[in-house]
């Protein structure tokens, strides 16, 4: 496939030699993002594949082709895949954030082969409210679930980042049917909890897949629930883990109380 002109210009004004491109992914390896840095892959054995390029193409049409003029906000931005595809379409300002320096280091160099402007911080998602603005798109994808307080992170999403659309990602493990919740429940009726499609997160005390911190794996009525009660609305729905939602109302708890909680430390 033909690459978008936008990706061949940026390739093109690539300085760095393929060879001193490698060294480079090299030491600053390992790599979890697989980016390709003039033509240098930086994870070509990764275990799901050439990812997230192959995850992005199953939803990338559903995020606005022309982003001219608009700002994005890319947490957890890792090796910078997302950041990098955001000033492809045109962004005027991406921050990405991530609180490990080692994926910042490879996202500021993956940027700089790439010749994007992308600025990068070294913050948790519990600190964004220290950015001081809000962001017309707001990335938040594979960090849920690498989180010990999920909720209070989306609630501090909308609160002080989120100016208009969400892009959302979170793995997902039991049913994909969503229970058509009442608005309350007698204190004796305890049998709905049994559901397969009731909201439920999963704790992990120990480990998943080899990694401590995957602490709480949603299923999709979860997913769907929290983001409700953080107050996004789902616009669409273009993969089974990925959700483009816009800012709205609450469906549930005080935004008080959202504003007064003081966010723990990164974990």
């Amino acid at each position: 496939m033909t690459p978008p002109a936008s990706t061949t210009a940026i390739r093109a004004r690539t300085r760095l030699t393929p060879e001193a491109i490698a060294a480079r992914v090299r030491a600053l390896g390992p790599w979890f993002h697989n980016l390709d840095l003039g033509g240098v892959r930086t994870a070509p054995d990764h275990f799901l594949g050439d990812y997230p390029a192959v995850k992005w193409k199953g939803f990338a049409h559903a995020v606005p082709a022309d982003l001219a003029g608009k700002s994005v906000l890319d947490i957890g931005c890792n090796g910078g895949f997302y950041s990098i595809e955001m000033k492809r379409r045109g962004a005027a300002r991406v921050l990405g954030i991530d609180s490990d320096e080692d994926y910042l280091a490879q996202a500021r160099f993956a940027a700089e082969v790439c010749d994007a402007d992308v600025e990068f911080r070294r913050l948790s998602v519990y600190e964004v409210g220290a950015i001081g603005e809000t962001f017309d798109l707001v990335i938040f994808m594979g960090v849920l679930y690498h989180l010990r307080h999920p909720l209070l992170a989306l609630d501090l999403i909308r609160t002080h980042v989120a100016r208009d659309l969400l892009l959302f990602q979170s793995m997902q493990r039991g049913s994909t049917a969503v229970h058509e919740a009442a608005d309350d429940y007698d204190f004796w009726q305890t049998d709905l909890f049994d559901r397969p499609d009731w909201p439920k997160l999963h704790f992990v005390e120990k480990r998943y897949a080899g990694d401590p911190t995957n602490w709480w794996i949603p299923n999709r009525a979860c997913v769907e629930a929290m983001l409700r009660s953080a107050g996004f609305a789902v616009a669409a729905h273009p993969e089974p883990e990925v959700y483009l939602c816009r800012c709205a109302t609450p469906d549930a708890g005080a935004a008080s109380e959202r504003l007064t909680v003081t966010a723990p430390e990164p974990s």
